[in-house]
């Protein structure tokens, strides 16, 4: 390892302590501020959460507030990979805090289903146009596809259409399954902090095997920002465990759009980052098709589909069913990591049945308990 190498992952572990320090200063801080300032999310409006004392809602503004402080002064700012982050990271936050305050019922400005939409639309349209997209799939089971080898000429001009769907596409898939995630204290950081982890792990392996210029620089741009993200995430999972906040909306879409963006630029982690959410992948195209054959609308929000609320419907205790996704994401970080292409395959089937099937499983095994 070279002097440049070396002084990278210096800096890597250098983040790492500042961002642990940092994040549980400014944690601390809007705690303090979101009572002072009546944030608060009531256990009223849950029917299971009547016992508990009211907590800060929309807590993950310290993770953007960490991420911008520590980035700022010892990330490169000139960096425009950098820039369009932090810059779309405050726009996704913001109107997500906004939502937040309204369902805490601190204002009553409303951020319609359509205009989040429209948002998020902007938001994949410009990482595409800023050059953050994907350009080809790989190691997902036997096959590689080059998305750039397909395209339209118009006149001097090639249109990458494959490459904007897929893009739209993949930051559909984490939006959705990060979000729906929230519903259980601590599902969405846990699974966030992992993605990050396993990210690191790959990206560290890729920045020492791949010496190509880009692969470096991309490598080091990922794992300096990992650096940061993982101590505050690993602090917020302890937090949202113990239920000391809520971490509302701007929590999800904002840790989804870094997973899904990072992923991007890392190169080849999107398929195993995927696996990692994978327990809430199959969930939400579960939820989808479960409310298209009801003739509901497939985004809006019910207590009826999801893997949580099926579960809760058995009877199940919370901590069961952490426990439970916590268990099928540990068999797909094992796919995402060791297993080889075959493996991968019937394990991933095995998995979906899980997942789709669980709560039947689980309720004729209940009932044949009663008979006997």
């Amino acid at each position: 390892m070279n002097f440049f190498d070396t002084w990278v992952f210096i800096k890597f572990l250098f983040l790492i302590w500042a961002s642990v320090f940092s994040s549980a200063i400014l944690t601390v801080f809007f705690i303090f501020l979101f009572r002072k300032l009546n944030f608060l999310d009531h256990p009223e409006r849950y029917p299971h959460e009547w016992k508990r004392a009211p907590i800060p809602y929309g807590m993950w503004i310290a993770l953007f507030t960490n991420f911008l402080l520590l980035s700022s002064l010892f990330l490169d700012l000139s960096l425009k990979k950098l820039v369009i982050i932090l810059i779309l990271g405050f726009i996704i936050l913001f109107i997500s805090f906004i939502d937040d305050l309204d369902t805490i019922s601190v204002t009553k400005i409303k951020i319609p289903p359509i205009l989040r939409l429209i948002l998020q639309i902007w938001v994949w349209a410009f990482i595409w146009i800023t050059s953050i997209k994907i350009w080809y799939i790989s190691n997902i089971f036997w096959w590689v596809i080059h998305l750039d080898n397909y395209f339209l000429q118009l006149g001097l001009y090639k249109i990458y259409i494959i490459p904007l769907f897929f893009t739209i596409a993949w930051y559909v898939v984490v939006f959705n399954s990060l979000n729906w995630s929230d519903a259980l204290p601590g599902l969405t950081s846990w699974l966030s902090f992992i993605s990050m982890i396993i990210m690191a792990i790959l990206t560290v392996k890729l920045y020492i095997t791949d010496t190509s210029f880009l692969s470096k620089e991309n490598s080091e741009f990922v794992l300096l920002n990992l650096a940061i993200f993982l101590p505050s995430v690993f602090l917020f999972w302890i937090f949202d465990l113990k239920r000391m906040f809520l971490i509302g909306d701007s929590g999800t879409m904002f840790l989804a759009f870094i997973i899904a963006t990072l992923a991007i630029i890392s190169g080849w982690k999107i398929a195993t980052v995927a696996t990692v959410l994978g327990v809430y992948v199959i969930d939400a195209f579960y939820v989808i098709f479960a409310r298209l054959y009801n003739k509901k609308n497939p985004l809006k929000w019910d207590m009826t589909h999801h893997l949580h609320f099926r579960l809760r419907k058995l009877w199940f205790s919370d901590e069961f069913i952490r426990n439970l996704v916590y268990s099928l994401s540990f068999l797909f970080w094992i796919w995402a990591i060791f297993l080889d292409k075959a493996w991968k395959l019937i394990l991933f089937s095995i998995l979906v049945v899980i997942v789709i099937f669980i709560t039947k499983i689980l309720n004729a095994k209940t009932i044949l308990k009663n008979e006997k």
